[in-house]
């Protein structure tokens, strides 16, 4: 869910996610997937499509980013 709406009202609309924490201590696969999602440090933001995929990479690495509907 983002910002309380189930999955199906968000998929196909555009999200901002936005990286809060930094790379140092990250295992591989979230390092991967913050730089899949297009974020390169702290403060960075990406606009995204919201996808299953996009979804399944924010899961992964929550505790990392804040995410939000245009």
């Amino acid at each position: 869910m983002i910002n309380g709406m189930s999955t199906d009202k968000v998929l196909k609309k555009n999200i901002v996610v936005v990286q809060t924490r930094s790379f140092s201590g990250l295992t591989k696969v979230q390092k991967a997937n913050l730089l899949g999602l297009g974020l390169s440090g702290i403060g960075s933001k990406s606009n995204l499509v919201c996808s299953d995929s996009i979804l399944g990479m924010i899961k992964r690495v929550n505790h990392l980013v804040k995410v939000s509907t245009n």
